[in-house]
């Protein structure tokens, strides 16, 4: 494989950026070669044959043999030994013999061709290096890519079967349950018109049955809780905080926006269980008496806030991620969203998520 063939493997087709970044590279090591040989040459002469620089030649032969390639450098190599015995010659230069002439150029230009050789394959060794590189690299990227595509992939699957769970209870035994709560409110009005005693009873069941209903309607509202069609992820986060301001001692306020539309369900579901873990943890480990939710669109895409008042989650040095935080970081992450947690002061969490525009 020749210097040129390697190099186009290297950076790619001459008119990639890498290509033609290499090509004017080569295209301008040739004359600048060809100068510091120019250059070394006179000084060479200049300072008269008693002194000897043949070493410097190395210089231009270095650069031919490191930038242009093996057959140029070779040139490079027998031109320098040219100059080299022309300066001499004219400096006043007298040899006994024509035999040490021919000898000292000889071992002179063996020795310039041993080292265009050893930089030659020193070059070739690095750009075999950089193509590995390069293509371990590629593989690398292309795995990461693909596993983050297969997590993604798994996350929407396991929220597209909450949801339809979630739309299936709601649709079915929601629907079962209120027919049967009907059935049951009609024989309790004709058990209590006739004065029956079993009319209690009927009145009971009736009343579980209702209950069982809004039971249905929380586990599906949970299963399934951002409609996109309808009031969208702000009426969704306005529901999560009355729920737990309802439920727990913890006053919980939504201060965002009153609608954003998000065509991605994904991503409003995302952000929808970012903020009920944040919620959970803040109550659960923050011990906080008031929560708020924030959700504002910016130049960039959505930011997700929840801030609390609680203990303060301790300084990262000291913390041990819980499963909530790796779990919300990663749905952060596999939307390609941005995920940070950190303590407010004295007290107090803030949680902030910043998810890209779809």
């Amino acid at each position: 494989m020749t210097a040129i063939q390697l190099q186009q493997e290297t950076t790619g087709p001459p008119d990639h950026p890498a290509g033609m970044t290499e090509a004017r590279s080569r295209h301008l090591a040739v004359p600048g070669a060809l100068l510091v040989l120019g250059v070394v040459g006179g000084v060479d002469y200049v300072t008269g044959h008693e002194l000897l620089l043949s070493t410097f030649y190395l210089i231009p032969v270095a650069m031919a043999a490191w930038m242009v390639g093996r057959g140029f450098a070779l040139v490079v190599s027998a031109l320098s030994v040219g100059i080299w015995l022309v300066g001499d010659l004219a400096s006043g230069a007298v040899f006994a013999r024509p035999f040490v002439l021919a000898w000292n150029s000889a071992i002179i230009l063996a020795f310039y061709v041993v080292v265009v050789m050893l930089i030659v394959r020193l070059r070739t060794m690095q750009r075999n290096l950089e193509v590995r590189v390069r293509d371990r690299t590629l593989a690398l990227t292309e795995e990461i890519a693909e596993r983050e595509r297969l997590e993604r992939e798994i996350l929407d699957a396991g929220e597209r079967e909450r949801r339809r769970i979630g739309r299936d209870l709601h649709d079915s035994l929601g629907q079962l349950l209120t027919g049967t709560a009907l059935a049951g409110q009609a024989v309790h009005e004709r058990l209590a018109s006739s004065g029956s005693a079993e009319a209690t009873g009927v009145a009971r069941m009736v009343s579980l049955v209702e209950e069982a209903i809004e039971l249905t309607r929380s586990l599906s509202h949970g299963l399934d809780p951002v409609e996109v069609e309808g009031g969208g992820l702000a009426e969704a986060l306005r529901k999560l905080v009355a729920t737990t301001t309802t439920l727990a001692t913890t006053r919980c306020e939504y201060r965002g926006a009153e609608s954003i539309a998000i065509e991605d369900s994904a991503i409003a579901t995302h952000l929808y269980r970012i903020a009920q873990e944040a919620i959970t943890n803040a109550i659960k480990h923050g011990h906080a008496a008031n929560i708020v939710v924030d959700l504002a669109r910016q130049d960039h895409g959505l930011r997700l806030t929840v801030r609390d008042d609680g203990v303060g989650i301790p300084e990262p040095q000291r913390r041990n991620p819980g499963m909530g935080l790796r779990v919300m970081a990663h749905r952060a992450a596999v939307m390609g969203g941005r995920f940070e947690v950190r303590r407010e002061g004295p007290r107090g969490t803030r949680v902030v998520c910043d998810m890209p525009s779809p």
